[in-house]
């Protein structure tokens, strides 16, 4: 394993507090577990069979060994052409099986009366405190994942991403992004393509800077003069959903919510035209600056809306080619530098790069995030956001497993998918402020390992991605929980917070609302795990009938994830600690799980589509590869030119849909209860 120094000093914020974990004995009665003295515990990752110390130790065993790197992996070899074997069929994989039927049995209410092993089933590092005491997992189970890990070369595959090694290889190239909060005095930096790539970002993120800062000053102004206050961020997918929810968790940070003031930051994602409606109702398009997004800046949806709005900042303040060179920016890769030029932005000062090996559901931390979150909450907000998320790189490339939270979690997720077979999993933050932190999940996981062949082409036989939900506590207890405990079983992710962000305590009341939510927070994972047998209602007199009914069978397998207070440098650790237990999976499984073909086919019959609605528009027939799709297109065109019998119209739609360039008055929302004159 390569040495805390391989990639840089650990955050200054704070070292890492690792707890050590040592091998968990499972007695007949699975009742009885000891641990194995500290001293002896198995580095696997390190490759070593030598006892080893503490993690302090560890660490100064990694000092003597920097220049011990795995063996690179080839990923520019065929996969095709020569094929490895599914994992399947490994022995590991083997006998991982045959233990998760024998077991079957064991029941979480049982497990979670051995302290030993409740101490044992937890890890901390820097603040963040993971229990998965409540998972169905045994000593035998973290040797045999342990095992697999070695088996599939998880920690070489780590450090190949690390490194630069182009790991997405169907797309041939590297995936870096945590590259794009490494630090410049790191050693060893990745370089791709003979570039050093860390000094391109910071290249970036100084230039980011400036101008964020330069904006919020008042020293950059809009065409008219006016400073510009209004942000709209326009993108789609990992271009909307990780700003959207680091943005959500800032402003109510309270340094956020003080750097905000006076600021306003929107998303337009959606091409519904209700949604460029709702993102530029009542903005001043003078004060307002749009970030278009998009990496090859060819995204269709993304592309129709910059349009819209740039349309829509032409039709107030004419078009003048300096109202989109003083009023939109454009966040894409340097292959699109033309395109973005193309398209009137002043690719001198308002185009900030992100690069090709950076995937757009990890890419919140690259200008994707930074640009609208430093000009709504201050460049060093957005710094402390980094500084978090380089703290969980450093700890998931240095930390041994049974010490490293993003491999608990991702092997956890490799059993409870491929072995104990849960298709689902949720995700259960009880934290207002992480409303958004689910859908963000649910892209990172769905995109990245819904998959159904290996790296080398080969159709998988076992099961892999999980369907990944969920909603912040309390609202998801009165919404889906009645299904976690008493329908299929879901595996969850809890996620507290030891303070609120703003903690409330009403006259009269005992506990204050945070201490309230928190009950819940803590209440859950024990209701899910130990359910409520058919004896205890009796005792508590339970009408006979009702017991089938309110009887709880449990052992619903959920961990814990306890962290101090949400700030910006704890949202940085948690989207750094996603990301890797994604990788992880994927590794383990052996997927690329960076690339996304899977959102391919779909845009390109949209394409198809668009050509026929087109002739359909025009009087012409539309005729479709089958007689459902001719059907559905036919009856859309013709209906959509008829008044609805329900609504009070005194036009047809045909007459009311009108193009988006109108001369709106100065003085009325660009989408006023009434429109003004249209120009045809």
């Amino acid at each position: 394993m390569a040495s805390n120094a391989t990639y840089g000093r650990v955050c200054e914020h704070g070292a890492a507090t690792i707890t050590t974990l040592s091998l968990i004995l499972l007695s007949s009665t699975f009742a009885f577990i000891s641990p194995i003295p500290h001293g002896i515990q198995r580095n696997v990752w390190e490759g070593l069979r030598a006892r080893g110390g503490n993690n302090n130790n560890n660490n100064n065993n990694n000092k003597n060994n920097n220049n011990k790197l795995p063996p690179p992996i080839n990923y520019d070899s065929d996969f095709t052409l020569n094929p490895t074997p599914l994992v399947s069929t490994t022995p590991e994989w083997s006998a991982l099986s045959s233990h998760a039927t024998s077991i079957e049995n064991l029941h979480l209410s049982d497990l979670l009366l051995s302290p030993t092993r409740c101490d044992l089933l937890q890890v901390t590092h820097d603040g963040i405190y993971l229990d998965y005491s409540r998972q169905r997992v045994t000593s035998e189970t973290l040797d045999l994942l342990e095992k697999l890990a070695e088996k599939q070369q998880l920690r070489e595959k780590m450090e190949a991403m690390f490194r630069g090694d182009k790991i997405n290889f169907t797309e041939k190239r590297a995936v870096l992004h945590t590259a794009l909060r490494a630090r410049l005095e790191d050693p060893r930096r990745p370089v791709v393509d003979g570039v050093d790539v860390v000094s391109e970002v910071h290249n970036v993120l100084g230039k980011i800077r400036d101008f964020t800062e330069a904006v919020r000053f008042g020293s950059i102004t809009g065409y008219t003069g006016k400073q510009l206050r209004n942000v709209v961020s326009v993108g789609i997918g990992g271009s909307y959903l990780g700003p959207e929810f680091l943005h959500e968790c800032l402003k109510t940070e309270p340094e956020g919510m003080n750097s905000a003031l006076g600021y306003e930051l929107r998303f337009l994602s959606n091409v519904d035209p209700v949604d460029v409606e709702r993102t530029c109702s009542e903005l001043d398009p003078e004060e307002t600056l749009v970030i278009i997004v998009s990496k090859t800046f060819t995204t269709a949806e993304t592309m129709l809306n910059a349009r819209t709005m740039r349309q829509w900042l032409w039709d107030f303040m004419g078009n003048d080619p300096d109202v989109v060179r003083k009023h939109v920016v454009a966040c894409a890769s340097t292959s699109a530098t033309e395109r973005v030029r193309d398209f009137g932005i002043d690719t001198e000062n308002r185009f900030f790069q992100f690069w090709d090996w950076v995937g757009g559901r990890y890419s919140v931390c690259s200008s994707v995030g930074a640009v609208p979150i430093s000009l709504i909450y201050g460049f060093d907000l957005f710094q402390k956001v980094l500084n978090g998320a380089h703290n969980m790189d450093r700890h998931f490339i240095s930390a041994p497993m049974r010490s490293n939270i993003p491999m608990i979690m991702g092997m956890i997720g490799v059993w409870n998918t491929s072995f104990l077979k849960y298709k689902m999993r949720t995700t259960l933050p009880y934290a207002e402020a992480l409303l958004r932190l689910p859908a963000h999940i649910q892209q990172l996981d769905m995109e990245s390992n819904g998959k159904h062949v290996t790296r080398s082409g080969q159709d998988v036989d076992y099961d892999v991605g999980e369907v990944d939900f969920g909603e912040p506590g309390t609202n998801g207890q009165h919404s889906f929980f009645q299904l976690l405990h008493m329908g299929q079983p879901v595996p969850c992710d809890f996620i507290g917070f030891v303070k609120s962000q703003h903690d409330l305590l009403v006259d009269g009341e005992k506990l204050s609302s945070h201490d309230e939510l928190m009950s819940n927070f803590f209440a859950q994972p024990d209701a899910l795990a130990n359910g409520k047998s058919a004896d205890e209602l009796r005792k508590e007199g339970v009408p006979e009938w009702q017991i089938p009914h309110r009887t709880f069978h449990g052992n619903r397998p959920s961990m814990s994830l306890l962290l101090p207070k949400l700030t910006a440098y704890r949202v940085g650790q948690i989207i750094a600690m996603y990301e890797h237990r994604t990788a992880v999976q994927g590794f383990v499984w052996d997927l690329n799980s960076f690339d996304q073909w899977g959102v391919e086919l779909g845009k390109k019959l949209a394409t198809n589509v668009k050509e026929k609605l087109a002739v359909g528009r025009n009087g012409g027939e539309i005729k479709c590869d089958n007689p459902s799709s001719t059907r559905l297109l036919n009856h859309y065109v013709k209906y959509s030119e008829e008044e609805d019998e329900g609504e009070d119209t005194y036009k047809s739609n045909k007459d009311n849909r009108r193009k988006f360039a109108v001369q709106w008055p100065k003085e009325q929302s660009a989408f006023s209860k009434s429109p003004p004159e249209i120009h045809h």
